[in-house]
């Protein structure tokens, strides 16, 4: 693909924000300038997402897993962000007139927040979750209550993966497709940048990355 000059200086502007470890096993991307806001006004919760993002893996067992159940792939999340700090946030905003609650809006959530820094991730939710997490990030920077958002996501890459796999047995003992699983309703990249571009998380900067085939370890380590 050729790029022409605009873009080329814009390229070489954020490519530095995001660290070459990052580039090379997720898919990026960046709107609002948001590794520029998180290397210059966040660098250590920058610096602990990152060795995070470095350090996960997911497993072809994990990939096989039948539903019913949360993911063994989030769990690895919250065991690696909790004992750094990063805990579940509510906003619950209310308007008041002549001292008197008239409507109470919807209550928004996200699940990991460390000093105006959100993130989240969807590994294989129905993909109306991504309008959650967005109105969310929007809901929390337009209070004030934090800077830039972090999402992640399946790459789109992943699913030619997921058809090389074959069948899997449900719980109920029906013979299914693995790539069945990770279909186009589910939470991956191309399901979330059309409601990015849309303006759904409005002025919030996201930073989006896909988790890729190269984040895939062996099942014996």
């Amino acid at each position: 693909m050729t790029v022409g000059p605009n873009q080329a200086k814009i390229l070489r502007m954020t490519r530095p924000h995001v660290p070459a470890g990052i580039r090379r096993l997720y898919e990026v991307h960046d709107y609002r300038h948001a590794s520029a806001i998180l290397k210059v006004d966040f660098p250590r919760e920058y610096n602990e997402l990152c060795e995070v993002l470095e350090t996960f893996r997911f497993t072809e067992q994990q990939v096989r897993q039948p539903g019913g159940s949360e993911s063994e792939i989030p769990k690895q999340f919250t065991r690696l962000l909790h004992p750094k700090g990063w805990d579940e946030k509510q906003l619950t905003a209310k308007l008041v007139v002549d001292d008197a609650e008239v409507v109470m809006s919807d209550t928004h959530k996200i699940d990991f927040i460390k000093n105006c820094v959100a993130f989240d991730l969807e590994w294989n939710s129905k993909d109306q979750t991504f309008d959650r997490d967005l109105y969310a990030f929007r809901a929390f920077f337009e209070f004030n209550k934090i800077s830039v958002g972090v999402l992640v996501t399946r790459s789109n890459e992943l699913q030619e993966y997921f058809e090389s796999l074959g069948e899997y047995t449900d719980r109920y003992g029906t013979v299914r497709r693995i790539a069945a699983k990770y279909g186009a309703s589910t939470t991956h990249m191309a399901k979330l940048l059309p409601r990015i571009r849309a303006g759904r998380s409005g002025g919030c900067p996201i930073l989006a990355l896909g988790i890729t085939k190269r984040l895939l370890a062996s099942d014996k380590h």
